[in-house]
């Protein structure tokens, strides 16, 4: 299987992208696939349903936030920072 890194680059050749530019493709490539990771882990964890997912301005985390159903209740919004 082919690695993020070469994706990357080739699809920047295609797209007519310098090297630097890919590279920086590819690390926002890896980025929204930690913020995947964490989202998915948080849905899972809390039951709810996914509203969004973003890395925050510091890169280290990802903030992902839920709508978790309550037992005849309305549904709360819940907002957790997960590392990366």
């Amino acid at each position: 299987m082919a690695s993020k890194k070469l994706i990357g680059i080739v699809a920047s050749a295609l797209l007519g992208l310098s090297v630097s530019q890919a590279a920086a493709l590819d690390y926002l490539i890896l980025v929204a696939g930690d913020c995947g990771d964490a989202a998915s882990k948080v849905v899972r964890d809390t039951g709810g349903q996914l509203l969004s997912a973003q890395p925050s301005n510091d890169g280290r985390t990802c903030v992902v936030t839920v709508l978790v159903q309550g037992s005849g209740e309305r549904p709360r919004k819940v907002t957790v920072r997960v590392p990366m």
